[in-house]
């Protein structure tokens, strides 16, 4: 990962040497560097919004999150798969991260910049992010990658409780909470893309309350129009997993992919000099919500089949073998139009003109549904920063 991002930066590097051809390099940059000042403060009113005299900033962070994925999995007449159990049976793991840690590095130019944040402690993941702010918008991406392999699984349905004297099987309702460890890892990676437009731009800033690279002067409020692309990639399919793709309809891998938008308020309140109070929600639509599956087979499943359910226990885990499914391999559905939810808040607190502190959150809720599949994940961060301005 690190090796693609040093060469994406050389490409770009080469890119910038190509387009200064003729003027230099030095005399490209100065010229970028122009535009971007003039765009920071172009059309605000000075009286809320001003302009730091330095424009680069390099800036410490660091991270806590946690990311709640929590699957649900209906198998429809289960006595077919499970004789000891009747009717439908419900299979939820619940792939809930330990708080994760990360330390990083934002180093950006009136509000464009670049972070990498490494995985200090938690979930063993990898974040990767860029920003993109203006006077009156703010484009965000972040990539989070995360694995476990010790899910909590609730497990309910009607098994059998009981046989009678004449033989007749008696069925109870059954439950089982509680963890269970997997042969291999669930990994699941997951990409944000947030985009932000604030109507009253001219006196409201997304960038003061949110990369500091403006400032704002005086309280504001803005009325914000927000759209976010989600997509994410979940899988355990391999061998050792068998066991649990056959108590997950088969189901070894998904993605899904949502587009939302929606219209909310942000309000930045200036309580004293240098300090800033920013809170922000948007209701969104999710219009587009489209899944994947992949569905395999197994020798377990073939066992459990023919032979039963006390027998597939002969099977070491090792032993599993999977294959892509030979009835329905590859399945694409789309889902109904659901509603999602948006919020940050921030504080910023600025000791000088060169020295700036600011911490905010995030929280982002995603659901996907099919006809015996359904799942949902919620996503929250906050970030803490120390900053100089050069």
């Amino acid at each position: 990962m690190r090796r693609n991002i040093f060469l994406l930066i050389a490409m770009m590097m080469l890119s910038l040497s190509a387009s200064a051809e003729g003027n230099g390099v030095l005399g490209f940059v100065s010229k970028l560097g122009t535009l971007l000042d003039s765009m920071a403060l172009n059309g605000v009113d000075r009286r809320y919004i001003g302009a730091p005299e330095k424009p680069w900033q390099v800036m410490l962070r660091s991270e806590v999150s946690q990311s709640d994925l929590k699957l649900n999995s209906t198998i429809r007449h289960a006595e077919e798969l499970f004789p000891f159990m009747q009717g439908d049976i419900v299979w939820e793991p619940r792939i809930k991260t330990h708080p994760a840690f990360y330390l990083g590095v934002w180093a950006g130019y009136r509000g464009y910049g670049l972070s990498y944040s490494w995985n200090i402690g938690g979930d063993k993941g990898r974040i990767l992010t860029f920003g993109a702010t203006g006077g009156s918008y703010g484009v965000n991406l972040r990539i989070h990658w995360f694995e476990n392999d010790n899910p909590e699984v609730h497990f309910a349905g009607n098994a059998l409780n009981d046989i009678t004297t004449d033989g007749t099987f008696v069925y109870a309702p059954f439950t089982y909470d509680d963890k269970v460890d997997l042969g291999s890892p669930v990994k699941t990676r997951t990409l944000f893309l947030d985009a932000y437009y604030l109507f009253n731009g001219t006196k409201c800033s997304y960038a003061a309350a949110y990369d500091q690279s403006v400032i704002q002067k005086r309280s504001a409020g803005s009325l914000i129009a927000g759209a976010m692309y989600f997509h994410s990639t979940t899988s355990y399919d391999t061998d050792a997993n068998a066991d649990l793709m056959l108590f997950m309809n088969d189901i070894g891998r998904f993605k899904s992919w949502q587009t939302s938008a929606g219209v909310g308020y942000i309000y930045n309140w200036v309580p004293a000099h240098g300090l800033l109070i920013s809170a922000m929600a948007i209701p969104m639509v999710t219009f587009h919500n489209h899944i994947k599956l992949w569905r395999y087979d197994s020798n377990l499943k073939d066992l459990v089949l023919t032979e039963g359910l006390d027998d597939a226990g002969d099977l070491d885990a090792t032993g599993y073998t999977i294959r892509p499914s030979a009835q329905n391999p590859v399945e694409s559905q789309n889902s109904n139009i659901t509603l999602n939810f948006d919020a940050r808040l921030s504080l910023s607190y600025e000791l000088n003109d060169r020295l700036l502190f600011n911490a905010y959150g995030q929280f982002c809720n995603f659901r996907y549904k099919t006809n015996d599949f359904s799942g949902r994940l919620n996503d929250w961060y906050i970030k803490a920063t120390i900053g100089i301005r050069l």
